[in-house]
């Protein structure tokens, strides 16, 4: 979209940030380096749970907004949930934040189970969600009575996607993990091996009763093929992030799917920067733009210096993001070295902002 008008916000530092006036309106000039205030962003895949004095000011500085995603885990037969502190943040700054209900499959044997969550959401939906998260819990994690692993495509989950689509609400899936997770974790230089290392529990490799990637990626292709009227927005590339083909392939078969970069970009960064590049170009109006960042503890339980190294790393983490995405620098992302993509403004545009405008309905 040629001759576009953005929103330049310039801001010095996170201090002096409540010192600024309001910044006008300009024409971004393609010939010159982008700055990042140049382009509107939303970071469709969040966790702040808790306020910050500066979690404001961050924002303005970065011209950025985001989605709370809800997360959903079973413990001990029951689920725990992020929801509530995502209600209140929203809350106190609305103007940043949206919400993202979550689905899991605990109580599935149950015979009013999809009529209970249904209850359930259309509340959520009541109280603002735009998206309703599914994780990796189906296909991973959660069992029904027979002692099977529930998959996303169980046919005891179809009233609720019928539901969603009625109410033009998409469906952010993490379905699987990396194909890394199945394979032996024996090099540092793997973009998820400090994760497998923190959450054994979700390195298939040493839990051979996981089904197989091959399993989860089959349930996760028919599902998406047996609901074609379900928006469905694949989470971290869709757990194919090794591989931008892979990717490229589902797109072209299912039109109702999307991905999202959270938590990815070391998998990006580790192929060839050319076809990366091109991967994002050839399906600009399918690429969101996300993260995983946030926070984890009230602020009252973390020091002055702790918060201020909070900010400093989330201040660091999406320049990098944006250094790969907007320039042609050498960029390192978890252990991968790589130069940035160059994307274009138009595409940057698209991928930081438009489109999540466009699949969240967005105002």
């Amino acid at each position: 979209m040629k001759n576009l008008i953005y929103l330049l916000i310039t801001v010095t530092s996170l201090i002096s940030c409540n010192n600024q006036t309001e910044q006008k309106n300009s024409v971004s000039n393609p010939n010159e380096p982008m700055s990042l205030q140049s382009i509107k962003k939303i970071d469709v895949h969040s966790h702040f749970r808790y306020d910050r004095d500066d979690l404001s000011a961050f924002f303005e500085k970065w011209n950025m907004q985001a989605v709370l995603v809800d997360v959903a885990i079973e413990e001990d037969e029951s689920v725990s949930r992020s929801w509530d502190k995502y209600i209140d943040l929203e809350k106190s700054h609305p103007s940043i934040f949206w919400l993202c209900s979550s689905l899991i499959g605990v109580n599935i044997d149950d015979p009013n189970f999809a009529e209970q969550e249904i209850s359930r959401l259309k509340k959520e939906i009541n109280d603002g969600a735009k998206m309703v998260k599914v994780w990796k819990n189906f296909g991973m994690v959660t069992k029904d009575m027979s002692g099977q692993f529930i998959q996303i495509d169980d046919s005891r989950l179809k009233p609720i996607w019928d539901f969603l689509k009625t109410q033009n609400i998409p469906v952010i899936a993490h379905i699987g993990e990396p194909v890394q997770a199945w394979r032996p974790l024996d090099d540092p230089n793997n973009p998820h091996y400090n994760y497998y290392n923190l959450h054994p529990e979700y390195h298939a490799f040493k839990h051979p009763e996981i089904p197989s990637y091959e399993t989860i990626m089959s349930a996760r292709d028919y599902w998406i093929e047996q609901n074609p009227d379900l928006i469905i927005l694949c989470a971290h590339m869709g757990s194919m992030s090794h591989d931008v083909q892979m990717i490229a392939e589902r797109l072209d078969k299912f039109p109702n799917m999307y991905v999202e970069s959270a938590a990815r970009f070391g998998d990006l960064a580790g192929q060839d920067s050319k076809q990366v590049k091109a991967f994002f170009e050839r399906y600009q109006d399918r690429i969101l733009f996300g993260t995983d960042y946030g926070n984890n503890s009230l602020q009252s339980d973390v020091t002055s210096e702790g918060l201020q190294n909070e900010i400093e790393y989330l201040d660091t983490n999406y320049s990098r993001l944006w250094t790969y995405l907007s320039t042609t620098d050498s960029v390192e992302i978890r252990n991968q070295k790589s130069i940035g993509l160059a994307l274009s403004a138009d595409v940057l545009h698209k991928v930081y902002y438009q489109n999540a405008v466009d699949l969240l309905g967005l105002d």
